[in-house]
């Protein structure tokens, strides 16, 4: 749960918390290094660098990886290629889920990005 005091940017820890998740990679670097002692804060912080970092690197690779299937298998690329909006439209409901957490003082640990940002904590 969130700490009562107010974060070191003299926000409420739940508005950090969700700015943290609104502004993505940069929004977490900020609050990363502003931020030194509200936990709840810093995980918001840590886990939107993190999960930033998981959507810049799929975005990249995975266009890649479903070309070269495509070019392989034909039918089955185009498929997987229509997969893609649907992976981008659940990143996006991650992210807003996350936020609205953020701003209820409650903590959302996703199942792999949030431990690894715990440890980083």
């Amino acid at each position: 749960m969130a700490e009562e005091k107010k974060s070191g940017s003299g926000l409420e820890p739940n508005v950090a918390a969700l700015l943290a998740y609104l502004f993505g990679i940069i929004g977490g670097i900020v609050f990363i290094l502003i931020e030194k002692d509200n936990k709840f804060v810093r995980f918001a912080a840590m886990q939107s660098i993190i999960l930033s970092i998981v959507w810049i690197a799929i975005w990249f690779v995975l266009p890649f990886l479903i070309g070269s299937i495509a070019l392989t298998t034909g039918g089955l690329g185009a498929l997987l290629g229509l997969l893609f909006p649907l992976l981008g439209l659940g990143f996006l409901i991650i992210w807003i889920m996350l936020m609205v957490k953020a701003y209820q003082n409650q903590e959302w640990e996703l199942p792999v990005i949030g431990k690894i940002a715990r440890k980083y904590v």
